[in-house]
């Protein structure tokens, strides 16, 4: 099911800063020397889609929010402050109390207009989480959140917020994010306390890494490297869904014991990787193309991260290979060099990229052509309940323009559970993707499954989700 082209008409109040309900430290933070990596230090955005609750009715979302928002920042005031550079790029939170951007918005839509499949791309994310400010999008010296919540003509909302990436990843964002909940639904302080403990994420005093680190080469570029997110107006967004059945198809293309022993982030991140690099079409089959699979690290430590940690936790193992072996071996290639990769994240891995960021001038992780997967299945985000119930649909509003996707949890309008995988690539490339794909599934289904896709809106957002005929 796609949407259909959509033109949303939103009626926002003034953007306001929402400062911590009570005085908050005035201090200044060391992020870690995994936090201020050049790759992180973006904006990403996430999108919550809320059904009406008949048992709120009478209340509006976006107070109950921004009372919580007030609240929840007492506990985690960094947030409120802004972020500054020093020496040697090192990033600082200046704890300054200021506050995070806040806009309430009523929009002339309801849940159903968006059709039966809430997923990425979303139409008109730019009215649904706007920038209020032309600086208000740089990393440093601006509010560290933007959040936006617009109210539906039926009585749903939709929650969306935009995080300085620097400041969390997935899980710590969740993090937040159910503070804010848990406070709005009366709770009078967040079940979980946070934890900064930022060193714990340091270089060692002479940073000596140890591990070659392959995700952070220097590769001249020859066919395309990193587009920014705000720079997408010759791009295709899609997204992909894949079921059990689909998942299960890839399964069986692999050797027994690999069969067993690959998680379904192996199989389809190899998969996803194989077939983009079909699409993308190289003209030399000798050049390198690079899968990086986000890794959490919170467990991989001895002793772990303590709970409640919300900085950035993550490592990026790289798995390498040339077009031409990619795209000629079978699916178990990929899998075993995904596999090879996300097997050497540990604690040691972890402080090595400390040591390698603050040796190397924290550089960018390689972007030319390379693909970067993230796994959000278990962040949490649709189960954020700020009292009107769980998300309908919760996490990225959108692929990372040509890098990154991720697996999101869904739910298909059949009521079948599975991921969906926000896409973004250039639209010929977007086309033989699509091909792809279909291909490689039909074959061992007898044709039985089709692509079934639609013109979005004017910046080429797609919606392709891999759908069985019958739905």
């Amino acid at each position: 099911m796609a949407f259909s082209p959509l033109r949303i008409s939103i009626r926002r109040r003034q953007p306001e800063l929402v400062a911590p309900s009570f005085p908050t430290p005035r201090e200044l933070k060391r992020l870690s020397d995994i936090d201020d990596q050049e790759g992180l230090r973006f904006q990403i955005p996430i999108i919550q889609i809320y059904r009406h609750e008949p048992a709120m009715a009478g209340l509006n979302p976006a107070a109950v929010v921004r009372d919580a928002l007030a609240r929840a920042l007492v506990f985690y005031y960094p947030f409120a402050g802004r972020l500054r550079e020093g020496p040697g790029k090192k990033l600082f939170v200046d704890c300054t109390g200021e506050g995070v951007l806040f806009i309430e918005a009523e929009a002339d839509v309801k849940l159903e207009d968006f059709g039966d499949a809430l997923q990425p791309p979303f139409p008109c994310l730019e009215e649904l989480l706007f920038d209020v400010e032309a600086k208000s999008s740089a990393v440093l010296n601006t509010p560290l959140l933007l959040i936006q919540v617009t109210l539906l003509s039926c009585g749903g909302f939709i929650f969306a917020i935009r995080l300085n990436h620097t400041m969390s990843d997935a899980p710590g964002l969740v993090q937040l994010m159910t503070a804010v909940a848990e406070l709005a639904r009366g709770l009078p302080s967040p079940s979980v306390i946070p934890v900064w403990r930022r060193e714990l994420l340091e270089a060692h005093p002479t940073p000596a890494p140890s591990f070659p680190h392959r995700e952070y080469e220097q590769v001249p570029e020859t066919e395309g490297t990193i587009i920014p997110l705000d720079d997408e107006d010759d791009m295709a967004h899609r997204s992909f869904f894949f079921g059990p059945r689909e998942i299960s198809t890839l399964r069986s293309r692999l050797p027994p014991q690999l069969r067993r022993s690959s998680s379904t982030f192996d199989i389809l991140t190899a998969f996803l990787w194989r077939s983009r690099t079909v699409a993308l079409q190289t003209s030399d089959p000798n050049e390198n193309f690079r899968i990086i699979c986000i890794v959490n690290i919170r467990g991989r430590f001895n002793p772990p991260l303590p709970s409640g940690y919300y900085g950035n936790a993550f490592a990026l193992p790289v798995a390498v290979a040339t077009a031409g072996e990619l795209c000629s071996r079978p699916l178990a290639y990929a899998v075993e060099l995904v596999k090879r990769a996300k097997s050497q994240v540990s604690g040691d891995y972890i402080r090595s990229v400390a040591d390698y960021m603050v040796k190397n001038g924290r550089p960018h992780f390689t972007v030319v052509r390379t693909y970067v997967m993230s796994d959000v299945r278990r962040a949490g985000f649709e189960d954020v309940d700020f009292g009107w119930g769980k998300a309908v649909y919760g996490g990225p509003a959108r692929a990372v323009p040509e890098v990154a996707s991720f697996f999101v949890p869904f739910v298909n309008a059949s009521g079948e559970k599975g991921i969906v995988v926000p896409i973004c690539l250039p639209p010929a490339a977007m086309r033989r993707f699509a091909v792809e794909i279909q291909n490689q599934l039909t074959a061992q289904h007898g044709g039985d499954e089709q692509v079934v896709e639609a013109d979005n809106n004017n910046h080429k957002d797609q919606q392709t989700p891999f759908l069985r005929s019958h739905i």
